[in-house]
């Protein structure tokens, strides 16, 4: 009887040691496993409307795959050669690990691992970075609690997901796309062993550093594929006939596209709140509005020295363009040679100059009944409130209109300006365009401002001119998909009206005449194109230039252009201005042209009515009179003057008088005028003025003469 207590004791006292291992087993697993790591690392993709992809971003470059997209054939050849019990056992291969612990004995050695393809993936997942003598311990632990917790067919999708495959891949899907440049689901039976005998040993078994190692494990693989009865002896053979039929997909570098995708990831960072490691983990796809042919335009020309003028080299650049309708970004560099991570100078803020006005003065002004394009202002050198306004090159005209101030870019009426019709005034229209400034003076109107605008806040104000009057925000990013490939986000800006859509035709015709014959004239460029120039004196060098801007827009597309240094002191100054990002904007439009036959002329909506052109009042009129039979006084006088060809100017008849002369007639678009009652007896002296109706404003007068005999 003591011996059967002692026994029974005995058991009991081993079952509660099993049971109390066991439980610290799983007690211990769930200590190893974190549940966050069954997410893997995915590579997010950044492409353009039609599927090519022009960047990647990740810590591993892994594409996830859902295991009923991995060919059985592929699945079977990884648990044949890594865990042929794979679907036996618990975790643990008891039966393997007698077995190789026998065989290290004899060979007196370590022969054979026992690591079954959970525990291979548990290693993976949690306990790669330890390095501690627990750490088989710990796997044990932690492939028992997956098993617990995961089917089968779930540790071997994150297997074939998480494994390494060398040259930087993760994951069957990813390995197939670079060693065979399809995917994983097309894979034949040959590639998907070659792949699976990698799994030992990655960089040893490589097919492009060691393609007879490579080929070796392969058909090593088909064999045992034979033997265990998963492929005939027929496919084993013709596979293992095969060469290793690589097909490698090189992903070449596009210098061309950086200055997009860093504006891509500001805007997931700022509007979606993705960080670069959120991307680089999350295996997003996010497309973009990206125009390749656009974008690579103008990055060559942006390669061009002899559009960037300064006295030593680094000159800078950035170029923005968009769609007008749609807000999309369809091109942005973001410097000359710009690298990923490099200043974006798209995004940085630059002293606007003369680009301000049409935003900052004539658009809000125009809004007003008591301003239109011909209405007449000074032209004057002012000081207000100790802000004193003067034009670039010190001449005025004493009055001009604002269709010509704008035109020839002057100073000193924009000033008046922007006085007349109130700073805070000016700065709700910027605000509707979401350009927020802190500056209170009247510099504004010059664009002087203390922190300055960016282009792209430059191409999305122009674009209310562009748009009858509506201002969106820009997006380079048109979709985001997750990793599931569930659509998260799709663009859809709302519009904002700004500038009624009169205004901002009336802008649109003066911009465009700025482009002929003012300031953007400099250049070729055979379509439509309306816009601005401006340029920033430079503070440390008299006559030369800090910053050279081009803003403007054609039927379809709304751009942007800076140019400069980026350190700007006495050793770093442009020597030209505003004339050459003109010079770079219409090559630019004109290689699109190319391909996009853009419009030749703007299309004027039907609601608006259509801007005049201006009228030029003749300087020299040469009157002449004489006398001829006619009219109550028997005698008639007969004015005649050399006027114009434009047939809107009105010309006054004035008979001289003393005190006020008596104005006793007009007559529109014609050259001569008929006195009905002449009085032989008191000659009467006459002139002629001209008068143009758009600003209501009359010109020179003609020489004077006599009517007699």
């Amino acid at each position: 009887m003591k011996r059967i207590k002692w026994l029974v004791l005995s058991f009991a006292i081993v079952a509660v040691l099993v049971l109390t291992g066991y439980a610290a087993v799983l007690f211990g697993g769930t200590l190893v496993v974190d549940k966050d790591e069954l997410t893997l690392d995915a590579t997010t993709t950044i492409e353009t409307a039609d599927g090519k992809v022009i960047g990647r971003l990740f810590e591993e470059n892994r594409i996830p795959v859902s295991i009923d997209k991995i060919p059985e054939h592929v699945q079977e050849a990884f648990v044949t050669i890594e865990d042929r019990r794979f679907y036996e056992h618990e975790g643990v291969d008891f039966r393997s690990v007698i077995r190789a612990v026998a065989e290290d004995i004899a060979a007196m050695s370590k022969v054979e691992g026992a690591s079954t393809i959970t525990m291979q993936l548990a290693k993976n997942l949690f306990l790669h970075n330890d390095k501690t003598w627990m750490r088989k311990t710990k796997e044990v632990m932690a492939a028992i609690q997956l098993e617990r917790e995961l089917s089968k067919e779930r540790i071997l999708e994150l297997y074939l997901n998480e494994i390494y495959f060398g040259q930087g891949v993760y994951g069957v899907e990813a390995a197939s796309r670079f060693y065979f440049s399809k995917s994983v689901n097309d894979l034949t039976i040959a590639e998907g062993a070659l792949l699976a005998g990698m799994a030992k040993g990655p960089n040893g078994y490589s097919p492009i550093d060691h393609p007879d190692k490579a080929l070796s494990r392969r058909n090593l693989v088909l064999q045992v594929m034979d033997d265990t009865g998963k492929i005939s002896t027929e496919q084993r053979k013709k596979a293992q006939d095969k060469s290793l039929g690589l097909n490698l997909r090189e992903d070449k570098p596009n210098p061309w596209a950086d200055g997009y995708i860093d504006l891509v990831l500001q805007e997931a960072q700022t509007e979606h709140d993705l960080s670069i490691d959120d991307l680089k983990q999350g295996g997003y796809r996010i497309i973009v509005n990206m125009d390749k042919k656009a974008q690579k335009i103008a990055y060559e020309n942006f390669k061009e020295d002899r559009f960037f003028p300064g006295n030593t080299k680094g000159v800078q650049g950035a170029f923005v363009m968009m769609e007008k309708d749609s807000g999309k970004i369809t091109a942005a560099i973001g410097g000359r040679d710009y690298q990923l991570g490099d200043l974006n100078h798209v995004t940085v803020k630059r002293q606007p100059g003369s680009v301000m006005k049409p935003i900052a003065v004539y658009g809000p002004a125009m809004m007003k009944e008591t301003y239109r394009p011909y209405s007449i202002i000074p032209d004057q050198k002012i000081e207000i409130n100790d802000y004193t306004a003067t034009n670039y090159d010190d001449q005025y005209a004493r009055a001009v209109t604002i269709y010509d101030a704008l035109v020839q870019s002057k100073n000193a009426p924009a000033v008046w300006l922007l006085d007349q019709i109130g700073i805070s005034y000016a700065k709700e229209y910027l605000q509707q365009m979401d350009i927020h400034i802190e500056d209170k003076g009247l510099a504004i109107a010059l664009g002087g401002l203390s922190d300055g605008l960016t282009p792209l806040q430059m191409a999305e104000s122009y674009r209310t001119f562009a748009s009858r009057g509506k201002a969106i925000e820009s997006t380079a990013i048109n979709r985001i998909y997750n990793r599931e490939q569930k659509m998260i986000f799709t663009a859809n800006p709302d519009e904002t009206q700004v500038f009624s859509p009169q205004v901002a035709w009336n802008m649109t015709e003066m911009l465009t005449q700025v482009v002929e014959d003012g300031t953007g004239s400099a250049g070729e460029y055979a379509k439509a194109l309306a816009g601005k120039t401006g340029s920033t004196e430079h503070p440390f060098v008299k006559g030369e230039y800090k910053d050279a801007w081009f803003v403007g827009y054609t039927p379809e597309y709304v751009s942007a252009l800076w140019m400069g240094y980026g350190t700007s002191d006495k050793n770093h100054y442009l020597t030209a201005g505003s004339e050459y990002p003109t010079r770079l904007t219409k090559a630019i439009f004109s290689e699109l042209d190319k391909t996009k036959n853009l419009a030749a002329s703007f299309t004027k909506p039907d609601q608006v009515e259509g801007l005049p052109e201006p009228i030029e009042l003749p300087d020299n009129i040469n009157l002449k009179s004489k006398l001829a039979f006619g009219g109550f006084s028997f005698f008639q006088g007969k004015l005649n003057w050399t006027g114009s060809q434009d047939e809107r100017i009105v010309y006054r008849i004035y008979r001289e008088e003393k005190g006020i002369d008596e104005r006793v007639g007009e007559v529109k678009g014609k050259s001569e005028y008929i006195i009905d009652s002449v009085n032989l007896f008191r000659p009467s002296a006459y002139y002629v003025v001209p008068y143009n109706p758009l600003t209501k404003m009359e010109g020179k007068k003609s020489n004077t003469v006599e009517i007699s005999l």
